[in-house]
């Protein structure tokens, strides 16, 4: 596995000082942001110029791009919304292999029409569900247009809260442009240690055959946030489920500060280097 970072993670609004940082801090590869290209994250237009300034920093500093964030709420309360997320959207998948990357992640969404990573007790209803289907079939239809692949994340607050609704996303819709990317800390919030591990197998054999990325952020024992190796997720085990359904992907670690960067690149290397 080729371990990497969010490029966001480091300051800059040009691509050659974010890899460079992502490079020293001792990644191979970042998940990127086009606000660190000067430009809004979903941007109604990416010129060939910084897709080249992109690629050119790739090549130079030897940071290869993962992905792309192309995250909007795709099922917003207001159809509006939506249809500027996806035309949007639109922009990233067909600029996507210019920028280096086949793959496009993605926020399946909340009812919350303030914070799309917000939970809302109507992410339940048939009528969310349906606007999913119809949202991501015509990502799916962009994407295989491309070439490309849309990453989708189980995440509690959103529509695809766990590993069986992502499964049944992937069921339902039947589209090979349809991946996941599997953080362990979005599976849970409080558990136990032994049902950390079962949530996290469980997914892990679910996803096997859909998963393009994983994630590596942490939960403290409270159920916060923090960067990878300082909290209660049990890495090794992560890793060896991963390798054991032949997940060779990139592992991809955000949720934490530059400063922080060095030490979870150094934990999360080691990991994959222990057998």
């Amino acid at each position: 596995m080729r371990l990497g970072v969010f490029a966001k993670t480091f300051a800059g609004n040009d691509p050659g000082t974010v890899l460079r940082a992502a490079g020293a801090a001792g990644y191979a590869c970042v998940q990127y942001n086009m606000a660190c290209s000067g430009l809004s994250a979903m941007p109604d237009a990416v010129s060939e110029g910084a897709c080249a300034a992109v690629r050119a920093a790739s090549a130079t500093t030897g940071v290869a791009v993962s992905a792309v964030s192309g995250t909007y709420n795709m099922i917003h309360p207001d159809p509006g919304v939506r249809a500027a997320g996806m035309a949007r959207l639109a922009v990233l998948i067909a600029r996507a292999r210019d920028l280096g990357t086949g793959i496009v992640t993605l926020c399946t969404g909340t009812r919350d029409p303030e914070d799309q990573w917000r939970h809302h007790p109507d992410n339940g209803s048939a009528q969310a569900w349906r606007d999913l289907l119809d949202e991501m079939g015509r990502a799916c239809t962009l994407a295989e247009a491309h070439g490309i692949r849309l990453g989708i994340e189980p995440e509690l607050a959103n529509v695809v809260s766990d590993a069986t609704a992502a499964r049944r996303l992937i069921d339902t819709l039947q589209s090979p442009a349809l991946v996941v990317v599997l953080d362990p800390a979005n599976l849970f919030e409080v558990a136990p240690p032994a049902d950390r591990r079962r949530i996290i197998a469980e997914a892990v054999d679910l996803l096997g055959d859909r998963i393009a990325m994983a994630h590596a952020k942490d939960r403290d024992a409270a159920g916060g946030f923090v960067a990878a190796g300082h909290g209660v997720v049990d890495f090794p085990h992560f890793i060896g489920r991963l390798r054991a359904v032949g997940f060779a992907g990139d592992l991809v670690t955000h949720g934490l500060s530059a400063a922080e960067a060095p030490g979870v690149a150094a934990f999360l290397a080691e990991t994959l280097a222990a057998p």
